[in-house]
């Protein structure tokens, strides 16, 4: 019973660590704690759910108080990249499947990256599989990433009033090729607004990077 009670304090001891390297930005203290983990048979899983996205999820609930600000959010984000660069192929190796899949990218005419870089950082912070179609990106693009990959999500950024209305394009053209039922569809961008995306036949619109998960999850 002593030893289980170590062990279980060994664990617990862990899982907070990399819950508070996470949360302070300190990306290589958490590829350490992660690779100290798994020498000491924690389960992907564990690390993953308990250490890693409870800590992202408590970095968007500082973001919406008003304790975090988008710098504080790319820094943990960063760190979460980082960390689970290392434990991906254990996760592979487990079976462990992904929340969903998700395609994100910015639209045809905008080069704008940051806000669509730091959703799909917490996406992926919060368990989704993310493929990121990176900025400029054509209607016929986006159509050909859902169909391939198999998409549960659909998200477009903008940055400019001239570019949203390829945001309305992208959901016509997963109409004319029959995949606009398959896929649901988020917008956002520092001009888009809850009546655009109601106007182009969107299924949501999130202000933020961090509601923007919570956007996502509520869809799925």
């Amino acid at each position: 019973m002593m030893i289980f009670n170590m062990l279980r304090e060994t664990v617990s001891q862990e899982i907070n660590e990399l819950f508070n390297a996470i949360l302070e930005g300190k990306a290589e203290l958490a590829k350490e704690i992660i690779e100290e983990a798994l020498i000491n048979k924690l389960s992907p899983s564990q690390i993953l759910n308990q250490g890693m996205i409870a800590s992202m999820a408590e970095v968007g609930d500082r973001f919406e108080r008003g304790e975090y600000y988008v710098p504080e959010m790319l820094i943990a984000a960063r760190a979460m990249q980082q960390a689970l660069s290392i434990l991906k192929p254990h996760l592979k190796q487990s079976d462990l499947a992904a929340v969903g899949r998700v395609v994100i990218g910015t639209v045809k005419g905008d080069l704008h990256d940051i806000g669509k870089n730091l959703v799909g950082m917490l996406l992926e912070g919060a368990g989704f599989e993310i493929r990121d179609l990176g900025t400029d990106v054509s209607a016929e693009q986006f159509v050909e990433a859902v169909r391939g990959d198999e998409a549960d999500i659909l998200a477009m950024s903008a940055l400019l009033t001239t570019t949203m209305p390829n945001m309305k394009s992208v959901v016509e053209a997963l109409h004319n090729a029959g995949l606009r039922d398959r896929v649901k569809v988020i917008i956002g961008g520092a001009p888009v607004t809850e009546s655009y995306s109601q106007e182009i036949g969107a299924d949501g619109y999130a202000p933020d990077a961090s509601r923007a998960v919570k956007l996502v999850k509520t869809l799925l």
